[in-house]
């Protein structure tokens, strides 16, 4: 059965709080989303990286060692990047799945949010830098130029636009510190090694109003969005239906 809890009611007095990761489906196939958020039937659950998760918690473990003294991470002197990470009183809460950086936007019941992995302060500017953690493990570097790191860089667009809707001062560079764990060692030992980067990408945030406001206009109709072209998701629900139809 579909679920009947989160739907999106559009006479609801309570803002439909919408997170980053729900834009990102929109932007991939909008009828999933209205699936999801308007129906109840939301993708098959993926699964937990367990692995990547422990990465960002003894990242942010490390990098708030820095925070706390107010000096720079190593990371950010080998790569002459001037700026310490940014300590405020909301940085748990903006680091919080369930809270995150959050912004009400106007005009609709929607209030939009993301869980940020980190933010740095500029030491010249004073703007906050957008930081995102990655882990992964693959032969050579690490990049974010494939087709489908777009998510990625729309990832750090989107906290950029949050914290600027929220009055902060937001430098368009952001950057992701990608960890990938190496293969070549000879024996486990029980421990991983792992080479990091620091990738800077300069944001553009001016998708996200537009978006924001084909989602509301989505949302408040009664039309499934037609099905996106390269949608695994959708393919296969319609190549069941073909195979099983009302059986």
């Amino acid at each position: 059965m579909p679920r009947t809890r989160n739907l999106y009611r559009p006479n609801s007095e309570k803002p439909f709080r919408l997170s980053r990761s729900k834009v990102d489906l929109y932007l991939n196939c909008p009828r999933c989303f209205y699936l999801d958020r308007k129906l109840g039937v939301g993708r098959p659950a993926g699964f937990p990286f367990n692995l990547n998760n422990a990465v960002d918690v003894l990242l942010k473990k490390e990098f708030d060692k820095y925070r706390d003294s107010g000096k720079p991470h190593h990371y950010m002197k080998f790569n002459g990047i001037d700026a310490i990470p940014f300590k405020h009183a909301e940085l748990n809460n903006w680091r919080n799945n369930f809270k995150g950086v959050s912004h009400y936007y106007p005009g609709s019941n929607l209030e939009l949010h993301g869980a940020v992995d980190d933010i740095w302060i500029s030491n010249k500017s004073g703007k906050l830098i957008v930081v995102d953690y990655k882990a992964t493990s693959k032969e050579g570097d690490v990049s974010i130029d494939a087709d489908w790191q777009i998510s990625y860089k729309r990832q750090i667009e989107f906290y950029q636009w949050l914290l600027r809707r929220n009055g902060f001062e937001v430098s368009d560079t952001g950057y992701f510190v990608y960890c990938n764990a190496k293969k070549d060692s000879d024996r486990f030992r029980a421990r991983m090694n792992f080479t990091v980067k620091l990738l800077a990408y300069t944001g553009n945030d001016g998708w996200v109003d537009g978006t924001i406001r084909d989602i509301h206009a989505v949302l408040l109709g009664d039309r499934i969005p037609d099905r996106r072209d390269g949608c695994e998701h959708c393919r296969y629900i319609a190549d069941a239906h073909s195979v099983v139809g009302e059986n």
